[in-house]
């Protein structure tokens, strides 16, 4: 068991020289997790957009109401005021075929005022998010991803 990560990084790693466009989608991938942790900055943000395809999607869930590039941006953007130390820091991620990266992050923040309708009064969270991105030709086209929006309301709320 012991020998599972180096294994793993070692597999990832022969896999980037083999593949160098692996290596490349993982820089695009890390423009978007630069912007969610400057998510006021106009520089982090343009340089996302530079890298998202114009027809991109974020899909966060199976209503089928996904956002376009503009609507994830400025979503992103109003985090950014609301929570002006947010962070959101990979701490995994995984180059596969077909474009895919696939990121563990992790997500903190104290709110200004009220987060999702609970006033943390002051406190912050701590939560964990995956995302899977599908890169084509050097620009994200579409994200799937999920948030443990629900741990951080509870740990706002927590006494």
């Amino acid at each position: 068991m012991t020998h599972v990560k180096p294994l793993l990084a070692a597999t990832a790693l022969l896999g980037a020289l083999i593949n160098p466009a692996l290596a490349d989608d993982k820089a695009v991938v890390q423009k978007f997790y630069d912007f969610l942790s400057n998510p006021a900055s106009a520089e982090h943000a343009g340089a996302l957009k530079a890298v998202m395809a114009d027809n991109f999607v974020s899909i966060g869930d199976h209503s089928g109401k996904n956002k376009s590039r503009e609507a994830f941006i400025g979503q992103v953007g109003g985090f950014g005021k609301l929570i002006p130390d947010l962070k959101w820091a990979p701490q995994e991620v995984i180059v596969a075929e077909g474009g895919k990266v696939i990121v563990r992050s992790r997500a903190t923040g104290t709110p200004r005022g009220p987060l999702f309708g609970v006033d943390g009064k002051g406190k912050g969270f701590d939560i964990m998010s995956i995302d899977i991105h599908t890169v084509v030709d050097g620009k994200i086209v579409q994200t799937h991803h999920v948030e443990d929006w629900s741990g951080a309301l509870r740990q706002l709320s927590a006494p």
